[in-house]
């Protein structure tokens, strides 16, 4: 029972950590510029934001690996 309690808090965490990096990324001028460069619309959808800031990080962190 412990060990489920120390995941949901560690779980919960993370949550938070992701949501605040999330809206950051989101927020940059260049998580912008690449929805214009990708024709990606801006969303309220907090599921759509998720794959766009996943994206946009995958392309991102590719390039910087090339």
């Amino acid at each position: 029972m412990a060990s489920t309690t120390i995941e949901q808090q560690q779980f919960s965490e993370d949550q938070a950590i992701w949501e605040n990096l999330r809206s950051a990324i989101a927020q940059s001028s260049g998580f912008t510029s690449w929805q214009i460069e990708n024709g990606v619309q801006d969303t309220e959808s907090q599921d759509n934001l998720d794959e766009q800031v996943r994206n946009y990080l995958r392309e991102t962190l590719e390039t910087l690996a090339y």
